[in-house]
């Protein structure tokens, strides 16, 4: 073989290691939403706490609000929970829960042992509506302005920094 044969191989695999560094480097939490802009899915699911009641994403319209995705078998949604407990306490914005996947007695359970900072949770045990979100995995958390837009999508347990940092200054900028 000529040695220029060479050259065509190492050129993909340079170029290969090139891609390879450049996807290593990203952060897997800033997975880009395609609803950020645009309207919140429409649903209509009964409250975790009482079956026979029922919230539409029209009767949250009017308000700023988020909806943060949780479920009981969820490791990450306990390390943010506490951290939820506490900004609940402060009345600024009313948070929604989304309990994905999950059972009505473990997830009842859950919340009687650490604490509620839900407004109202939402029982999604099929997880349809996590899916209209675009949930990838639990927890996510979402800010909903007052005509019912996404804003903000945040991926993994909130964090006192992105709580301090991205979802504060937000919610002060929707409110204004």
């Amino acid at each position: 073989m000529k040695r220029w044969q060479f050259l065509v191989p190492l050129g993909l695999f340079v170029v290969l290691l090139g891609f390879l560094a450049v996807g290593l480097n990203l952060n897997p939490r800033e997975v880009p939403s395609p609803l950020i802009g645009k309207p919140a899915p429409d649903f209509a699911l009964p409250r975790l706490d009482d079956p026979t009641q029922t919230i539409r994403r029209e009767d949250l319209l009017g308000k700023v609000w988020m909806l943060n995705v949780w479920a009981s078998w969820c490791a990450s949604c306990r390390e943010e929970h506490p951290l939820l407990v506490e900004y609940s306490r402060r009345n600024e914005v009313p948070i929604y829960g989304l309990n994905y996947k999950d059972t009505r007695q473990a997830a009842m359970d859950w919340l009687a042992r650490l604490g509620n900072p839900y407004t109202a949770s939402l029982s999604d045990t099929t997880g349809s509506v996590g899916i209209d979100f675009g949930v990838y995995g639990v927890p996510e958390t979402f800010v909903i302005d007052k005509q019912g837009v996404v804003r903000m999508k945040h991926i993994g347990p909130v964090t006192p920094q992105v709580l301090r940092e991205r979802i504060e200054p937000l919610l002060r900028q929707l409110n204004a």
